[in-house]
């Protein structure tokens, strides 16, 4: 890919990284309103889908739907790091005006971490075939404990909590530092899913710095709603299943092995990738607002 392209790239993500920062810190006295949330939401949200528009002029139509699956599955993975925010902010009794500037470095720090992990998976993937195996079979494994796990398992305080908690380090600093290792952790299903996707570093990267960019402002947009989403770990375990089934068939067919028993492997493109993904989403999110009353508590 051409130079310049990686150019325009990096000038993008700094001239959006600066308003960010900008916008953070003029706020940063003040409580987030739903009306501020929701604009920036929605502005996060055309960036992304403008970038992906453009994209194909300096790349291909493929890595163009490589960059929508893999945006799309990396925003609502991240939905669930959601909830562990609100857990952190109240267990650590963090005001609503200095949510924001926490979250933008701790997320911040997050996308440089997740850089990091994507571009080390993806170098061995290429290197060892085998890895699509591995990853697609955690993946999947990730899918049916999601599926098993209790919905009202509380969540428990990290060690670097405990142990910055112990040096007295100020409750900014801990939070901070909670929401970017938390973050990263909860990534260990989003990284291989997106590497079961597609390989393409820049379209990795650039998918996963639109999605945790907005990840902030959609915090405070859904903070209330984030309780009547009672089926989204059911959608995500569905997609889970679904890219780490894509990922094994994607590996018998780069070990040579088209067919098992007689039975034709089946490829599948990113057309359909793209479409399960957005439909998996749209049901859980229309069946969990319609189980749900508008109080926000569950219809039993």
């Amino acid at each position: 890919m051409d130079s310049k392209v990686y150019l325009f790239t990096t000038l993008v993500f700094l001239a959006l990284l600066s308003f960010d920062l900008i916008h953070a810190w003029t706020q940063r006295k003040k409580e987030t309103t739903l009306r501020s949330a929701t604009l920036m939401t929605l502005m996060y949200i055309s960036f992304a889908i403008g970038f992906g528009i453009l994209m194909v002029r300096w790349t291909d139509p493929v890595a163009q739907q490589a960059f929508f699956a893999s945006w799309i599955t990396e925003y609502s993975l991240s939905l669930d790091n959601l909830f562990v925010f609100i857990l952190i902010f109240a267990r650590l009794n963090i005001p609503k005006q200095r949510q924001e500037i926490v979250l933008l470095f701790g997320i911040g720090l997050s996308l440089v971490l997740r850089a990091i992990f994507l571009l080390f998976g993806v170098a061995l993937v290429q290197r060892w075939t085998f890895m699509l195996f591995i990853f697609g079979a955690f993946l999947i494994y990730t899918a049916i404990q999601i599926v098993r796990e209790d919905d009202d398992d509380e969540w428990e305080e990290t060690r670097i909590m405990r142990f910055m908690r112990k040096k007295k380090f100020s409750l900014n600093a801990i939070a901070f530092l909670s929401i970017a290792t938390t973050d990263v952790m909860f990534a260990f299903d989003s990284i291989p899913a997106v590497i079961g996707i597609t390989t393409n570093t820049y379209v990795i990267l650039t998918a996963n710095f639109f999605a945790l960019m907005g990840l902030r402002q959609l915090y405070f947009l859904l903070e209330g709603l984030l309780t009547r989403l009672v089926f989204l770990s059911k959608g995500l375990s569905f997609i889970l299943g679904f890219i780490g089934t894509k990922m094994i068939m994607e590996a018998f067919h780069g070990i040579g092995i088209d067919d098992i028993a007689g039975v034709h492997i089946p490829e599948i493109g990113l057309e359909v990738s793209l479409g399960v993904i957005v439909a998996s989403l749209v049901i859980t999110t229309v069946a969990s607002l319609t189980a749900t009353r508008k109080d926000g508590s569950e219809i039993v």
